[in-house]
């Protein structure tokens, strides 16, 4: 992948700057593995010298566990004397902070090395290996992500989190309530801020709906011809609905599991596949007889046990898993059947597509896209038969198969012959050693239920 040309670059700088003349400071972000965004904020005067030149990071900026601190044994920190490499501004992602004070804007960069090339254990880099797959073939991906957060009420209690007292009523929410308009006004300032943020952003966000816990939501991404933007405004959306609710003095999660007991956050990606000429190449009036379709659900199916670290990256994640919740828990498929793992929505021939349910809300987009994207290619190259779709409840015909912990998920990736030929060897291993590590902390820490169980009683 080749810089855009400095000219280009410099435009965009300068058209910006002229349309936003009180723009004081710009933001200059990254996503990490775990999706974090991290980064820089710098002078607008200087923002002319990062589109000429870009911004020195170290490399370990991809070896941090979820706690910001890097993992040594990635080979990425002091191995490497914590060097840095350059990064780069994306194209058409410079835009205003809504939410901030003091006018500031962002953009959204990716690393390379030194001499130019794009730095392989960028996340956004792995995913455009995977792309490029596809383009070599004359396909472009169309994709678009659902994405679910809970609104939480910025004091926890004994640690926990817990609903906001509503803006209008003064109370706290209780019930379920899966798509009920009522509470979508309860929670409409800051509802609305986050929709007409997304929309001065350039983010295609086009509907919020209530849904199945107290104070979850879900914003609905529209469709876009290019996997990476796709990613690009899930990280950004996920960002700027934080921001959006700490001004209405509310907080989010983007947590699997945040409550025992209800629904866990997910991160839903609906795929179809444009030929050369922008045809879907999964339209048909009988999806079930499309050879391409078939093939593509075929090979996420089969790669969806060694996908599982990307899809559901820590050990929170596992906590989702549950027939009641929705959470497929085997490799299925089914027609506009919400109890398998790939959905196929089957209300217009030409707008067939993959609906991937597995992922949750605190999976890195990116890594989650290679992921998928991966399987389908493997699909369709291979033809990969998926068996036959399943009708009806499939809580009740599969029992669960896919990995329900990050050890074991960790163990599939690692292993898979297949992931391997489409993700860097070297990138897994790194993502393997951060969750590792993490895995490690958490199996060593003593939980209160542990105390309550054994303290006194054995």
């Amino acid at each position: 992948m080749s810089v855009p040309p400095r000219a280009v670059q410099l435009n965009e700088a300068n058209a910006f700057l002229k349309e936003h003349p009180e723009v004081l400071y710009v933001d200059l972000l990254i996503a990490d593995m775990n999706g974090v965004v991290r980064g820089k904020r710098i002078e607008r005067t200087s923002l002319h010298k990062v589109y000429e030149k870009g911004i020195n990071l170290p490399a370990s900026l991809f070896a941090l566990d979820i706690n910001g601190s890097t993992v040594e044994s990635t080979g990425l920190g002091l191995d490497i004397g914590d060097a840095d490499r350059i990064c780069y501004p994306i194209p058409g992602t410079l835009s205003n902070e809504p939410w901030q004070k003091r006018p500031t804007a962002q953009l959204l960069m990716t690393m390379h090395e030194i001499e130019g090339e794009p730095f392989f254990a960028d996340p956004r880099e792995v995913l455009r290996q995977v792309v490029s797959k596809f383009t070599d073939m004359g396909l472009t991906i169309c994709a678009a992500f659902e994405l679910e957060f809970y609104l939480i009420d910025q004091e926890n209690v004994n640690g926990r989190p817990q609903p906001p007292r509503s803006p209008i009523s003064g109370k706290r929410p209780q019930s379920t309530q899966v798509y009920l308009i009522d509470d979508l006004d309860e929670y409409a300032d800051c509802l609305q801020d986050i929709l007409e943020g997304a929309k001065e952003q350039g983010i295609p966000a086009d509907a919020i709906v209530k849904e199945s816990a107290p104070a979850q939501f879900e914003v609905n991404l529209h469709h876009v011809a290019d996997p990476l933007k796709a990613c690009d405004y899930a990280v950004l959306l996920k960002r700027l609905i934080k921001n959006i609710a700490y001004d209405h003095e509310m907080d989010t999660t983007f947590m699997a599991k945040p409550y025992p007991g209800q629904a866990g956050n997910g991160l839903h990606v609906h795929i179809s596949v444009l030929d050369k000429d922008g045809n879907n190449i999964f339209t048909s009036e009988d999806p079930e007889q499309n050879a391409a379709l078939r093939h593509a659900v075929g090979g996420v199916l089969e790669t969806l046990p060694a996908s599982m670290a990307f899809l559901c990256p820590n050990v929170n994640s596992y906590r989702r898993f549950g027939a009641q919740f929705y959470v497929p828990n085997a490799p299925s498929w089914g027609l506009d059947n919400r109890t398998v793992a790939l959905r196929v929505p089957t209300g217009s021939p030409d707008a067939v597509r993959i609906e991937h349910r597995v992922a949750g809300a605190d999976a890195n987009p990116y890594l989650m896209m290679a992921a998928v994207l991966a399987g389908v290619h493997h699909g369709l190259t291979n033809q990969i038969e998926p068996g036959e779709p399943i009708e009806g409840n499939s809580y009740e015909q599969l029992e669960q198969s896919l990995p329900n912990n990050l050890r074991d998920a960790l163990r599939e990736l690692d292993d898979s012959e297949i992931l391997n030929k489409y993700i860097d060897p070297k990138y897994i291993d790194i993502f393997v050693a951060c969750k590792e590590s993490e895995l490690e902390e958490f199996e060593h820490s003593i939980s209160d239920l542990e105390y309550n169980w054994y303290l006194h009683t054995v």
